[in-house]
């Protein structure tokens, strides 16, 4: 394999833990500089080699899966492999074998000590993420990512850091790394209490991953670490002098960020500094991933990486920033247009809130976590009662003082409240709001995401405020259904 030298690996990682307020005017100047230059022209242009920012229709799971491998080409100076295998579950062995599968993200020049990382806040953490906690705070160089699924390592009945640490020093020896398995991060996602199959990781899984590994795709890796995720998500973008940038996530269930129950990895081969790109990533993710919700359960595994290759010099950091975004907030709708039994994505837009952007994020998780609201969604149902309900709630318990006299409510973009009053007018007004649901249902059970529609919620508190938007799932039986049956 041919890779250029001088690799800098950078690590920059977002968590629930020290989410701020950023703010919405410099992001959106940030983007809009780089709309505006030739890097617009470039994607447009280039092929299909990068993922649009509205993804097209599907007919097909195979038109789907040929999209992403298009725009799946990895950056310079990436090479990543996967493998499968089974194990059995020490904690339920009646199961029988079950599948596993782990991915190896390789930088070939050697360790670099250019690494940042912050994980979930979820007090009961996944042994991998006290792994690399450790990494971090010894100042350890690092040259690879292992990520397995199925098995989340977290709070196992045996010693789940050694487990970790047994499958990092797997990779180490695959790849003949000179730092050993302290240079390796480990992640891990699947069910919470069981022990890693250590073994048949180390054993068997890392060994053909590490056999597998190339530098042509990431979609592999996309594949490669999903749990129920029903279909793989990918996004990438192409910068004006030709910088990369690829991200892969999964997540499907237990998702509220702070961050969500989900993995992201997002690879690019600029030339950046360490904190810059921390500083990027952090703004990005406060938009995106943590903007959504599907079932307002935090996960122990949250991860969310970004790596830099810096083999390319990078003109313009707005552009990158906004390229950034771009990647983040495809990411995250996808995650949750894949949420389980997801049958409708709620989009809601916040105007003018009468507080902080992280205030104004709760008030709208709080919305699309309401569980009369989602089943009102997931049945086509106008119950608009409930959005007004959900969000007199949040006011009252935490901005009592606040005024809502001037909050309006648009679904679909008709107005139905204003002026502390229902604007509801007859059966035609009803048959609209519940065609407009009805046309962005999705299937419970679609294996590739056929449209990139929403229902569409306005929240506009007049005056001025923070102004945000928060991604959110209806509740389905097939919810329900996968759930109680998660394990196998």
């Amino acid at each position: 394999m041919k890779f250029a030298r001088n690799v800098a690996l950078v690590l920059a990682v977002v968590s629930s833990s020290c989410v701020g307020a950023f703010s919405t005017s410099r992001i959106n100047n940030a983007m809009n500089k780089a709309s505006s230059n030739a890097a617009t022209m470039l994607r447009e242009t280039n092929g299909g080699l990068d993922t649009d920012l509205i993804l097209p229709s599907f007919s097909t799971k195979e038109e789907y899966i040929s999209y992403l491998k298009k725009a799946g080409a990895l950056p310079d100076g990436f090479a990543l492999g996967t493998a499968k295998g089974t194990f059995v579950s020490v904690e339920a062995p009646a199961m029988g074998p079950l599948p596993i599968k782990a991915t190896v993200i390789h930088l070939t020049e050697g360790p670099t000590d250019s690494w940042a990382a912050v994980f979930t806040s979820n007090r009961f953490p996944g042994c991998p993420i006290k792994v690399g906690k450790d990494r971090l705070a010894k100042g350890h160089p690092l040259q690879a990512l292992v990520i397995n699924n199925k098995v989340s390592n977290v709070c196992p009945g045996g010693d789940g850091i050694a487990a970790a640490e047994s499958v990092c020093a797997a990779v180490a020896e695959g790849l003949n790394l000179p730092g050993g398995a302290n240079t390796v991060l480990p992640s891990s996602t699947g069910v919470i209490g069981w022990r890693l199959p250590a073994k048949e990781l180390a054993e068997d899984v890392v060994p053909k991953a590490i056999e597998a590994i190339q530098e042509d795709s990431a979609f592999a890796a996309a594949e490669a670490i999903m749990t129920t995720d029903r279909y793989p998500k990918l996004r990438s973008k192409t910068l004006s002098n030709g910088v990369r940038v690829v991200g892969v996530a999964k997540g499907a269930g237990m998702i509220e960020p702070n961050m969500a129950t989900m993995l992201g990895y997002i690879m690019t081969d600029a030339t950046i500094e360490k904190s810059k790109l921390q500083t990027m990533l952090s703004a990005a993710c406060n938009r995106s991933f943590n903007s959504i919700s599907i079932d307002g359960d935090e996960s122990t595994s949250d991860t969310v990486v970004a790596i830099a290759s810096g083999l390319k010099p990078l003109s313009s950091e707005d552009e990158l920033q906004a390229a950034l975004f771009e990647v983040c907030e495809g990411l995250s709708a996808d995650l949750v247009r894949n949420g389980e039994g997801t049958g409708h994505v709620m989009r809601v837009k916040i105007s003018n809130f009468p507080g902080s952007e992280y205030d104004a994020r709760r008030m709208g998780r709080h919305l699309v976590n309401s569980p009369l609201v989602k089943c009102a969604i997931s049945g086509n149902d106008p119950n608009t009662g409930r959005i007004a309900g959900a969000i007199g709630s949040f006011m009252g318990k935490f901005f009592p003082e606040e005024s809502v006299d001037e909050m309006s409510l648009t679904l679909g973009g008709r107005t139905i409240f204003n002026n502390g009053k229902f604007v509801l007018e007859g059966q035609e007004v009803e048959e609209e709001l519940s065609n407009h649901m009805g046309d962005a249902q999705l299937g419970e059970h679609d294996d590739f995401p056929q449209h990139q529609k929403f229902v569409e919620i306005g929240i506009d508190f007049g005056g001025e405020g923070s102004d945000v938007t928060v991604l959110g799932s209806d509740l389905t039986k097939e919810y329900v259904a996968v759930n109680a049956d998660y394990r196998s």
